[in-house]
């Protein structure tokens, strides 16, 4: 049942944060005592139902929005929601199908294999006696997570000042929540992502990509085929099964660059329990989170992965510069002091024990200190990195990741190469270089001939530089008085001694009146060095 109003929720939603103690967030009146801490954000989104949890695991995935900590503690969010009844379950198919799930079935099994924040999966078998499993969605989840997001959009509008914390601006993020949310919960995507995952992995003699059953596949319920495989992460029945795990392992690693690298279309949640198994086959499964990475993206990933191995910094700048959304000013020399640091941390490392993800965290997060934002694919990709490479340790820790991505980076930028390289284009950039390079003599003449008559002109363009020129200003003000008073003093004192004009008490009018004003500039010229603090 959809909440009975927004009003409702929003008492809820402050009512369970408070409790958490984030009722700073809510009323102004209330101070921020300590630290917002991480776990109790956990624990409260996890009372706060669907929504909540959902986000949790999309910020979990999102180390560009949200600081370490954060990440560390969302990643540890469960799906801590009772199952929907079968009656539940039954009516989402007569709204979708108009037949009851008896009509469509053999057998459905009434209990579900597993339940989620959004869907819930059952075991079945098609009336041709396949055996698939149904992914139904909750009834009404979109229309709570709707009114969710709009609550905490009105909730960030009230309360922005409290997200320091964030990386990301805070209505920004949300809005990127929001697109991702409603992508997954039309299961039509998924469905898509499955056919396009098959016909680029159906040449893979090692890989297995589950069918989808389109006849029962809607916005909310995905139809596909049960796989019936071993847990990657079950070692002990992969050694019973005689699977070589070492080269388990390496197939695994070759079938992600293969996604990374030549495909850009890689699975976004490859934890152990969505990767199985089958007839010594890898299987994945769950294609609700997928990553894309677009051409241009996949060469500059190869551009930087050989900058890193080479040691290129200057290249390594260029790449990240090239494919980052700036921030703020972007210092180059100070970018490039952050890289030569990182770099020489990684050399006294030896090449066995770095992980291609974990230099990549670190060029990102050193990117971000310098106010160059990575485009938020290649946040998934690390983080899908990350995963992979700690399954790959779990079954074959002998295997190192780079290992295998180097050779595949190199034979990948080969290729890429000479399948964009065309004749024609290339044949149109020479024409246009030697027709520029035949203008280049005459431009030289020009130039040294405006040198020598005078006329050159270098513009210069200052940064941050109204400081150092307003005190310059201060200082050459306080010297011109000071000169002006010094000379006013001796002028005086000349003045006096000659006896020269009218007197008071016998001394010269002119003279006083000059000692006077020159004592007042003194005393202006003392006053404003003391006040300014700097002697």
């Amino acid at each position: 049942m959809v909440y009975k109003n927004s009003v409702q929720r929003f008492q809820e939603i402050v009512k369970i944060m408070a409790s958490y103690g984030f009722d700073y967030l809510v009323d102004s009146k209330i101070r921020k005592k300590t630290k917002s801490n991480p776990s109790n954000l956990r624990k409260a989104f996890e009372d706060l139902g669907p929504t909540f949890i959902k986000i949790g695991q999309i910020l979990s995935t999102r180390p560009d929005i949200l600081p370490a900590e954060y990440i560390e503690e969302f990643s540890k969010l469960q799906d801590r929601v009772p199952c929907e009844s079968f009656e539940a379950i039954n009516q989402v198919f007569l709204e979708d199908f108009s037949k009851d799930i008896k009509d469509c079935f053999l057998h459905f099994d009434e209990e579900p294999l597993a339940s989620a924040s959004i869907s819930q999966v059952h075991k079945a078998v098609l009336k041709d006696g396949r055996e698939v499993i149904v992914k139904v969605q909750r009834p009404h989840i979109y229309e709570k997570m709707k009114l969710d997001l709009s609550i905490l959009s009105r909730l960030l509008n009230l309360t922005k000042n409290h997200f320091k914390e964030f990386l990301l601006d805070p209505q920004e993020a949300l809005d990127e929540l929001f697109t991702s949310t409603e992508k997954e919960l039309n299961f039509e995507n998924e469905a898509n992502n499955i056919e396009k995952f098959y016909k680029l992995n159906k040449d893979v003699d090692f890989m297995y990509v589950p069918y989808v059953v389109k006849e029962f596949c809607s916005k909310h319920v995905i139809t596909m085929e049960r796989i019936d495989g071993i847990k990657i992460s079950d070692t002990k029945t992969l050694h019973t099964k005689k699977i070589a795990l070492e080269q388990l392992g390496k197939k695994l690693a070759l079938s992600f660059f293969k996604q990374i690298f030549e495909d850009g279309f890689f699975h976004g949640d490859p934890h152990p329990g969505n990767i199985l198994i089958k007839d010594n086959k890898i299987c994945f499964i769950d294609f609700g989170i997928m990553g894309e990475l677009p051409n241009s993206l996949r060469n500059a990933l190869n551009e930087m992965v050989i900058s890193i191995v080479f040691e290129d910094i200057n290249k390594l700048i260029s790449v990240l510069m090239s494919i980052g959304i700036r921030t703020g000013y972007v210092d180059r020399n100070q970018l490039y002091d952050d890289i030569e640091y990182l770099m020489a941390n990684y050399l006294s490392t030896s090449l066995s024990s770095i992980k291609v993800s974990l230099i990549l965290e670190d060029v990102m997060d050193v990117s971000s200190r310098n106010n160059i934002r990575m485009p938020k694919e290649l946040t998934l990709l690390v983080k899908t990195l990350v995963i992979v490479e700690g399954v790959v340790a779990k079954i074959a820790p002998d295997i190192n990741i780079l290992d295998v991505a180097i050779p595949y980076v190199k034979a990948s930028t080969k290729k890429n190469w000479f399948k964009d390289f065309s004749l024609e284009d290339f044949a149109l950039k020479a024409f246009r270089f030697s027709k520029d390079s035949s203008k280049l003599p005459s431009k030289l003449i020009e130039l040294s001939d405006s040198i020598i008559r005078g006329r050159a002109k270098i513009q210069f363009e200052h940064r941050n530089l109204e400081k150092p020129f307003s005190s310059l200003n201060r200082m050459i003000n306080r010297l011109a008085a000071t000169l002006v008073a010094s000379s006013m003093i001796i002028a005086s004192a000349l003045i006096i001694d000659s006896n020269v004009g009218g007197k008071i008490y016998g001394v010269s009018t002119i003279g006083l009146i000059g000692f006077i004003v020159s004592g007042c500039i003194s005393l202006w010229i003392l006053i404003s060095i003391f006040r300014s603090g700097k002697m």
